[in-house]
C-alpha cells in the first residue's frame, strides 16, 4: 500500500510506503510440498540398497528382513550367523524400533542449551504427526535470539536498518515508495539467519533446522521523527524436516547412522513416514538515528 504526502499547496510531493509492508521474500516459496526433500515412501528396498548404499541401517532392527538385531546377528560381529537370523518382527514393530534408535542417536547433536530437546520432539512429530506442520515457541525464541545477536556486516536486520536510515525522506517523515526495492537489494547481499554456527552443532538447532527453505521479512510499522525512527519487523521462516537423495549421498550425512535411519523411515515404501514443514517466526524492534551512517 502507498499513501501520498501533500505540500502546502495540496500538490502531490511524494508517495509514501504504507505499513505493514513485505520488503523481502526468498525465491524459494513457502509451503513447497513439491520439493524433493518432501517426498516419502517413493523408493524400493532395491533402490535404497543399490543407489544409496543403505544396507547397514540400524543396530537394533533389520528393516529389509524385518528382524530384530542383537550383538550376535549384526554383520560386523564375530558371532554373525551363529545365533540364527534374529527374531521376526512386524513392519509396525520395526518402525517403532527405528524411531527409538533415531531419537537416541539425536542426543549426540543436541545435548546442551535450551533447545536440546527439540530434535526428539520433532522426530516424534514425524512418527505421529502425519505430515502436519510443526511450530514451537522455542524455535521462535531461537530465531529471535539469532537475529538480535548477529552484529556482522551481513546481518539482515542491520542491513535493513541501514536502508531505512539512508532512504527515509526525513523532511516528510516517511519512506518513499519508489525506494522500496532498496530493501531486497540490500538484504539479498547479506545473510539470512541460519543455524550453522559452532554452538548449533550441540544445541539441537543445527540438526533440527540448520538452514531455512524460505524466509519472508515484513516491516509491520515505521515511525519517523526529526532525528530518528522506530520500526517493528517480523521474520517468518520455514524449513523442511525431510531428506532428499542428494543429502544422504553426502559423506557428512551418510556417515551418521541417524541420517540413514531417517532416510529409510521417510523414503522407503515399506514405511513412508511423512516429512513436514517447520514454521518459525519472530518479531523484533529496531531504532536508528538520522546521522548514524553519515559520520
Amino acid at each position: 500500500m502507498t499513501g501520498e504526502i501533500l505540500n502546502s499547496q495540496g500538490r502531490d510531493t511524494v508517495s509514501a510506503l504504507q505499513f505493514p509492508c513485505a520488503v523481502f521474500k526468498t525465491q524459494r516459496r513457502m509451503d513447497d510440498y513439491g520439493a524433493s526433500d518432501m517426498c516419502c515412501g517413493d523408493l524400493t528396498e532395491s533402490q535404497l540398497k543399490q543407489e544409496f548404499h543403505l544396507v547397514d541401517v540400524s543396530t537394533r532392527a533389520n528393516p529389509w528382513a524385518l528382524t530384530k538385531l542383537t550383538p550376535f546377528n549384526q554383520p560386523q560381529s564375530m558371532f554373525y550367523g551363529s545365533r540364527g537370523a534374529g527374531e521376526k518382527i512386524t513392519q509396525h514393530e520395526c518402525a517403532k524400533i527405528l524411531f527409538n534408535e533415531f531419537r537416541h542417536l539425536s542426543n549426540a547433536f543436541s545435548f546442551h542449551g535450551p533447545y536440546r530437546f527439540l530434535m526428539e520432539e520433532m522426530i516424534t512429530h514425524m512418527q505421529c504427526g502425519q505430515g502436519s506442520t510443526f511450530c514451537s515457541v522455542y524455535l521462535n525464541s531461537a530465531l529471535k535470539e539469532h537475529i538480535l545477536n548477529d552484529n556482522t556486516d551481513n546481518s539482515s536486520l542491520l542491513r535493513l536498518k541501514k536502508v531505512l536510515i539512508k532512504n527515509i525522506d526525513w523532511d516528510r517523515k516517511c519512506y518513499p515508495t519508489e525506494r522500496k526495492g532498496k530493501f531486497k537489494e540490500m538484504i539479498s547481499g547479506g545473510r539470512l539467519p541460519r543455524f550453522d554456527r559452532f554452538q548449533d552443532n550441540v544445541n539441537g538447532m543445527g540438526i533440527t533446522v540448520h538452514d531455512t527453505w524460505a524466509t519472508h521479512i515484513t516491516i509491520k510499522s515505521l515511525q519517523v521523527d526529526d532525528d530518528g525512527f522506530q520500526a517493528v519487523v517480523h521474520y517468518r521462516s520455514q524449513d523442511h524436516f525431510g531428506l532428499d537423495g542428494s543429502d544422504i549421498l553426502k559423506n557428512k550425512f551418510y556417515y551418521f547412522r541417524l541420517f540413514r535411519i531417517w532416510f529409510v523411515l521417510q523414503r522407503c515404501n515399506k514405511f513412508g513416514f511423512k516429512p513436514f514443514m517447520t514454521n518459525i517466526e519472530a518479531t523484533v524492534k529496531i531504532a536508528g538515528g538520522r546521522d548514524e551512517y553519515q559520520k
